[in-house]
């Protein structure tokens, strides 16, 4: 079975971005170590037109064939005026407002996100699901996520968009492998216990 991933950047104190969503702040941290370490062992994570900019357009995927986002998150995308912004992922966007897609590349789930990635996850296949975010989407989603991947930046924020928009719940995760940067972020990768 395929895990399902979520790869998020986050502020000391679990926020993904301020409280309107803004996480800009933490592109600073976007150093030569920290892309390195990106487009090493996370490239597909890169939108397509960021991955042609550093060069590596034609790296394949290692870790994701799949991309899951919230409507906020590809909103981000649809404002610059792009439609497909990891067109080197089967695109998936979750919303219930969007209606129809904008582009034949993306595919609009409005109901049963659960049940969609579920049939993903059952699929054949190597590489695995990546879970853009954003809050509500992670939230809906918390009981499938096999794997969490915290990009954890030295800032803190006081309030803003949490990690997961979801009820209380504790789930269990063990700590896989921690990678510590000069500039001060760190990524933490977790399992889920099951």
């Amino acid at each position: 079975m395929r895990k399902l991933t979520y790869y998020i950047a986050c502020s000391i104190d679990g926020f993904i971005g301020d409280p309107s969503g803004d996480a800009s702040s933490m592109y600073a941290f976007a150093d030569e170590e920290f892309i390195a370490f990106v487009t090493q062992e996370y490239p597909e994570t890169l939108p397509t037109h960021v991955r042609r900019g550093l060069g590596i357009d034609e790296v394949p995927n290692r870790k994701f064939d799949t991309i899951i986002q919230g409507r906020a998150s590809y909103e981000v995308a649809l404002k610059e005026g792009t439609t497909s912004p990891f067109g080197h992922l089967r695109e998936y966007v979750a919303s219930r407002t969007l209606g129809e897609s904008p582009d034949p590349h993306v595919e609009i789930v409005a109901d049963d996100l659960v049940g969609k990635v579920r049939e993903l996850k059952r699929e054949d296949g190597e590489l695995g699901i990546y879970l853009c975010g954003g809050a509500r989407t992670a939230g809906e989603l918390v009981d499938e996520i096999d794997e969490l991947v915290v990009k954890t930046y030295p800032q803190i924020y006081g309030s803003g968009m949490p990690m997961f928009a979801s009820g209380f719940a504790v789930a269990d995760f063990r700590l896989e492998d921690l990678r510590t940067f000069k500039n001060g972020a760190f990524v933490r990768t977790y399992s889920r216990k099951r």
